[in-house]
C-alpha cells in the first residue's frame, strides 16, 4: 500500500490545498461568530477554579513566551492550547454540533488553531481558514464514524479536526499534515466515561487536552517527525479498533461545516435548550408559583434522555457541584423555571445547594420519545408538560429553539450573549475585540491575540 495515498494523506492533501475563495459569505460570518462566541465563554470562565488552577500551573512550568493567554502572558503553543482551551471549555457555553449519533463542540478548535496562527504569524485570514479545515474534519468524522456507542468521547474525531487545523494554519506541507493528523489521531482515543455517571473537571478539560495534543502532534511535524500513515483503514486503526467502515472522499468536500453548527441560548449542556426555551414559555405565560408545582415531564429525542436526561449515561437527580448540574435536565429546568434563566450564575455552588432547587428538581421526569428522536438531529423536538398541585396541566411543543440552525443567532444575538459574559473586562476593550473579530479576515492574527492577553480580570492579574 506504500505507493497508494492513504485516507490521511488524502485528507491532507484536501486541507493543504483549501482556500479561502471556497468558503462562502455564510460560512466567514459563522466563522467569526463561533470566534466571538468563544472568546466571551473564555472571558466569563476566567474565574472558574479549574481556569485559574490551570493557569497557575501554567505559569510555574514557565516555557517560551511564544502565545498568548486570554487574561495575559505567553507560554508555549501547546500549553496556551490547552489553558485556553480550557477558559473556552469551561462554562459549557460554547458551540456544538449534533450529527444523528456524536455531539460535539468544534469551537474547542479555536485554542489550538489560534495557537498555531500565533506561532506562525499568520493572518487572520489564514487562521479563519485554518479553522474552517478544523471544523469541517471534526464535523465529517461526527457524521460518518461516531464513536459513543463504541463507549468513546467526541474528543476522539476532534484529535483529527485540531491537528489539521494546527498544521495548516502553521503553513506545513501536506506530507506534514498527515504526519500530523496521523499522530494525534492515534494518540487521543478518549474514553467515554469523561461524561457519565459522577462528572468531574476533566468533562470540561478533555478536548483542550486532545488540542494540546494537537498542537504538540504538529510541532512534531514540522521538526520530520512521522505517524502511521494507515492510521484510518490499517490494521488495528480507527476502523478497526473503534468505529468500523467508513469513507470520505476528501477531494469532493467543502468548508462549509461551520454553517450547520449551533449556538447555545442557555449555559447548558446543546440537547438541554430546547427544553428550557419551552420551560420558560410556560413559566412566563402561566405564572405559576415554584410551590404549586406538582411535576414537570420532559419528552424528548432518545439523545437527550440518554446523556443527560437520566438514561445510559447515568442518573441526573444528585447534583452536587457544576459538571453535574451542567448536565442535568433535572437541575436545568429547575433553575429555569426558578431563577427564569440558565446563565453561569446558576452553576455556582451556593446556588447548587439551595433547597428550592434541589426539591424542585425531583419533580422533574425525563423520558425519551420514539417519534422526537426520528427527528433528530434535524430538530431538537421535545414537549413539556407542567402539572400543578391542583391538577391543572399546562404544556408546550418544541421543535428548536434560537440558535437552533433552524433559527441562526445574528451578530447582534451574539453580541449580546458576548456582552452579558464579558461586564468583569474593560468595556472598551471588549469592543475593540469584537470589532477585530468581525474584521479579522483584514488584520495579522497577532491584532487580536494582543487585544486578548491585554485582558485583565480577577484575582491573578500579573502573568510574567
Amino acid at each position: 500500500m506504500s505507493n497508494e495515498r492513504t485516507m490521511v494523506e488524502q485528507l491532507a492533501d484536501w486541507a493543504h490545498k483549501a482556500d479561502w475563495n471556497q468558503l462562502s459569505n455564510d460560512a466567514k460570518e459563522a466563522l467569526k461568530g463561533r470566534i466571538l462566541d468563544s472568546i466571551g465563554t473564555a472571558i466569563g470562565a476566567l474565574n472558574g477554579e479549574p481556569v485559574k488552577n490551570i493557569r497557575r500551573m501554567t505559569k510555574d512550568l514557565g516555557g517560551e513566551s511564544i502565545v498568548t493567554l486570554i487574561g495575559g502572558g505567553k507560554t508555549t503553543p501547546d500549553y496556551a492550547a490547552f489553558y485556553n482551551g480550557a477558559a473556552v471549555r469551561y462554562l459549557d457555553f460554547n458551540d456544538s454540533y449534533l450529527a444523528k449519533e456524536e455531539t460535539g463542540h468544534p469551537s474547542d478548535n479555536i485554542a489550538p488553531v489560534l495557537a498555531a496562527a500565533e506561532y506562525a504569524d499568520t493572518t487572520g485570514r489564514d487562521f479563519l481558514l485554518a479553522l474552517a479545515v478544523a471544523y469541517q474534519v471534526q464535523c465529517r468524522l461526527s457524521d460518518v464514524a461516531p464513536v459513543r456507542k463504541h463507549g468513546f468521547d467526541h474528543t476522539v474525531q476532534g484529535a483529527y479536526g485540531a491537528a489539521a487545523g494546527a498544521a495548516r494554519a502553521m503553513g506545513l506541507s501536506s506530507s506534514e499534515i498527515a504526519n500530523a493528523v496521523a499522530i494525534a489521531g492515534t494518540g487521543y482515543n478518549s474514553l467515554r466515561v469523561t461524561r457519565t455517571g459522577e462528572l468531574s473537571n476533566w468533562k470540561g478539560l478533555a478536548y483542550p487536552n486532545t488540542a494540546m495534543g494537537a498542537v504538540h502532534a504538529s510541532m512534531l511535524a514540522k521538526y520530520g517527525i512521522t505517524g502511521p500513515r494507515e492510521v484510518f483503514e490499517g490494521n488495528k486503526g480507527l476502523m478497526d479498533s473503534i468505529a468500523g467502515d467508513f469513507a470520505i472522499d476528501w477531494e469532493k468536500e467543502d468548508l462549509e461545516k461551520v454553517t450547520d453548527t449551533i449556538i447555545k441560548r442557555f449555559n447548558a449542556e446543546i440537547h438541554s435548550q430546547s427544553a428550557i426555551e419551552g420551560l420558560l414559555e410556560i413559566r412566563d405565560r402561566e405564572n405559576i408559583k415554584p410551590e404549586n408545582i406538582k411535576e414537570v415531564r420532559l419528552a424528548t429525542f432518545d439523545v437527550a434522555y440518554n446523556i443527560i436526561g437520566g438514561g445510559e449515561e447515568g442518573g441526573k437527580k444528585l447534583i452536587r457541584y457544576k459538571e453535574e448540574a451542567d448536565h442535568s435536565l433535572p437541575y436545568m429546568l429547575a433553575a429555569a423555571y426558578l431563577d427564569g434563566q440558565v446563565m453561569p450564575e446558576q452553576y455556582e455552588p451556593d446556588r447548587i445547594k439551595r433547597e428550592d432547587i434541589q426539591e424542585l428538581l425531583q419533580k422533574v421526569t425525563v423520558k425519551p420519545d420514539e417519534s422526537y428522536s426520528s427527528r433528530f438531529p434535524d430538530e431538537m423536538a421535545c414537549r413539556i408538560e407542567l402539572e400543578t398541585n391542583g391538577g391543572q396541566i399546562f404544556d408546550v411543543e418544541k421543535r428548536d429553539y434560537q440558535g437552533f440552525k433552524t433559527q441562526p443567532a445574528s451578530w447582534d444575538v451574539l453580541m449580546e450573549k458576548y456582552n452579558g459574559l464579558t461586564p468583569g473586562i474593560d468595556s472598551s476593550l471588549a469592543s475593540k475585540i469584537a470589532d477585530t473579530v468581525k474584521n479579522l479576515e483584514n488584520v495579522n492574527i497577532s491584532a487580536l491575540t494582543e487585544l486578548l492577553g491585554q485582558i485583565k480580570f480577577g484575582e491573578d492579574e500579573s502573568y510574567a
